[in-house]
């Protein structure tokens, strides 16, 4: 079939269900404030969420996550960001029938977004169909419970200026070598990433738009590198509220994309094919990498930003002192 026609017909199997799903690319004049929505009609009770894709072995994951979100009544709508120029049509046409499926079951619509460039920089774009204040930037390769990305959203409806997340990191001095590095404390954190984060969706156009030459420089080597988009957005919002971001904590998260999995099945299984194409899987060489973009991010913005934040916040309070049940010693609360 025409890629023309497949792509129309899809769009009409999909307005069936009066579910709107499309694979749509990236418009010309993203800067332009004409073409943004005013953020008057934007909506706090709900939330967009922002999938990034690229590997086609993690499709089947991807189609899960999506549907996910899509089931939640706070998720105005999920926009699956294709950043993979190469991948072949016929793919992506299969890709937005499932999700056209999906979107038909859950209260949220599913939008495709095929990509023209593979760059890090197109997840934090102002698109004109965001119409939420809130915005999740998510990955692929991560499952987080409906409670723990609801729980999220209401902690972020409270620190709306904040970046939310579930996995931080940290930067820090090594005083040796006299430079900035990027590494994990055990009580402090000053980096959410992107693999779960809830941000305002006016930090897209700060992102995007603004900072003048000095951040299109900084974008020209999240480019480059391949890497760092967020260590860049913590940049931009850590500068605009002089505050580290919000670590939440959640039931159930899996990371699927973490080079620390075990293979399964003998390295045949979904995990193993999921963590190997990952941008973290060589660990000490990402770690090295990520190092030098806060160094050089330092260097041409000319100024440190990056806050520490200390503790998490959790969804529920129990007491702490143990009890015997049985031959168990368990938390007094835990009756089971």
């Amino acid at each position: 079939m025409n890629p023309v026609v497949s792509v129309l017909f899809l769009f009409f199997l999909a307005t069936l269900n009066n579910k709107v799903l499309s694979i749509r690319t990236v418009s010309s004049g993203t800067c332009d404030p004409t073409n943004q929505p005013d953020p008057l009609s934007f909506r706090w009770d709900q939330i967009t969420v922002l999938i990034n894709g690229y590997s086609e072995h993690r499709i089947p994951l991807l189609q899960s996550i999506a549907a996910t979100y899509s089931a939640s009544p706070l998720v105005s709508s999920v926009l699956v960001l294709w950043g993979n120029p190469s991948t072949p049509t016929e793919i992506l046409s299969q890709l937005s029938r499932n999700l056209s499926l999906s979107s038909s079951l859950g209260t949220a619509s599913i939008f495709l977004v095929r990509q023209s460039t593979s760059s890090l920089n197109a997840r934090f774009i102002p698109r004109s169909s965001i119409r939420t204040h809130a915005v999740l930037i998510c990955d692929d390769d991560v499952e987080i419970d409906r409670e723990s990305f609801e729980f999220a959203f209401r902690v972020w409806q409270s620190n709306s200026d904040r970046l939310i997340g579930t996995f931080v990191r940290s930067h820090d001095v090594d005083l040796s070598r006299r430079e900035w590095i990027y590494t994990v404390h055990p009580d402090k954190y000053s980096i959410v990433l992107t693999k779960f984060m809830i941000l305002k969706s006016t930090y897209l156009w700060r992102y995007t738009c603004g900072g003048g030459a000095a951040m299109a420089e900084t974008r020209r080597m999240v480019e480059e590198m391949r890497n760092c988009e967020d260590i860049l957005m913590n940049f931009v919002v850590a500068e605009e509220t002089n505050a580290g971001p919000v670590m939440v904590g959640a039931e159930r998260v899996r990371d699927w994309g973490d080079a620390r999995n075990e293979n399964d099945h003998g390295g045949e299984g979904l995990g193993s094919r999921i963590s190997e194409v990952g941008l973290s899987s060589r660990r000490g060489e990402h770690r090295k990498r990520r190092g030098r973009c806060i160094r050089e991010f330092h260097r041409v913005l000319g100024r440190m930003p990056l806050r520490y934040s200390y503790g998490k916040v959790v969804d529920s309070v129990g007491e702490q002192g143990l009890c015997q049940k049985g031959a168990k010693l368990v938390f007094c609360d835990q009756y089971k």
